[in-house]
């Protein structure tokens, strides 16, 4: 085999699981609000919040892992706007979660002018590297797809089986799933359907805003406006293209990252060719899938619907 095309083979793996991570982490949040019948358009919101504080906690101590300890506290705190606005005020989910992303897209821009000052390029921030993992890294193309990545990337690894026997093999997965689809049947048992949500909601919080913090301090060294670029919306479609399974969700976000590295591939390659048509790659790969997805899976059946006592 060619030694280019090998390199180049390898890089690209590299970058494919480099970008399935925050759509993982993400999806994995909105898995959550999924099972107990919330309709988390919110994620976008949740994961540029995540990712500036990410980067924000990064630049005030100079350590990646308290960065992506605000990270996750911002994503829980633009959840719990979505919580708030979802089971205790009852409103559209769609457009509850559709709001929340503006703000956050204009409150992260707002906040990136007050920390660098207005026209200022942001400075770059202790990030985290790759770390080989002896052995398995140098098995042939699946190594440094899998064990040449960051410490992030194997937390990943490590919370898919995690949330899975969360959801089928625990008490409060059962309350969930029994949440999401017949909330009165559980309010009869005793189940606070309330309490249920939000702490979903919270769950949702702190997985996007680890998937965002991801993107500030696992891929690059620096927070810009707008970087999720749409990686929240399609984090919701994974969570359908998933089937609401961990383990489906995975699956989802790698072949989504595999579409995202290739038309970055794609465009260093500077082939003659609209580099905007490449960027929408992952996106239109996105909507293909879920066109044969959608009618053959089966949504919690409270999805999106408040729950009001007394109603059925």
């Amino acid at each position: 085999m060619d030694a280019n095309f090998t390199v180049n083979l390898i890089g690209y793996l590299q970058s494919t699981m480099r970008m399935a991570t925050p759509l993982v982490l993400a999806s994995l949040g909105g898995m959550f609000t999924a099972r107990t019948g919330i309709m988390n358009f919110a994620l976008e919101g949740i994961m540029i919040m995540g990712a500036f504080m990410g980067a924000y906690g990064s630049y005030l101590t100079g350590n990646p892992w308290f960065g992506v300890l605000l990270g996750i506290l911002g994503g829980i705190a633009m959840a719990l706007i979505l919580g708030f606005c979802s089971i205790t005020a009852k409103v559209n989910q769609v457009v509850a979660g559709t709001g929340i992303n503006i703000f956050g897209i204009g409150l992260t821009s707002y906040l990136l002018n007050v920390v660098y000052g207005v026209g200022a390029k942001p400075s770059t921030v202790a990030s985290f590297s790759t770390v080989p993992i002896p052995v398995l890294s140098s098995i042939p193309f699946i190594g440094p797809m899998l064990f040449d990545q960051t410490a992030l990337t194997y937390l990943t690894y490590i919370l898919v089986p995690i949330c899975a026997y969360i959801v089928y093999k625990t008490p409060f997965g059962l309350t969930m799933r029994a949440v999401g689809d017949y909330p009165a049947a559980a309010d009869s048992l005793g189940i606070s359907v309330p309490k249920t949500r939000y702490i979903s909601v919270i769950l949702s919080g702190a997985f996007g805003g680890l998937g965002g913090a991801f993107l500030s301090i696992g891929t690059l060294s620096i927070f810009m406006e707008k970087m999720t670029s749409g990686r929240g919306y399609l984090a919701w479609a994974t969570v359908t293209v998933g089937k609401w399974n961990p383990f489906g969700i995975f699956g989802a976000s790698v072949f989504f990252g595999a579409a995202d590295a290739l038309q970055m591939r794609l465009q260093a390659l500077s082939i003659n060719f609209p580099y905007q048509f490449l960027i929408m790659l992952p996106y239109i790969l996105t909507m293909l899938v879920l066109v044969g997805v959608i009618g053959k899976t089966e949504a919690p059946h409270s999805m999106g619907k408040p729950y009001i006592k007394g109603e059925k």
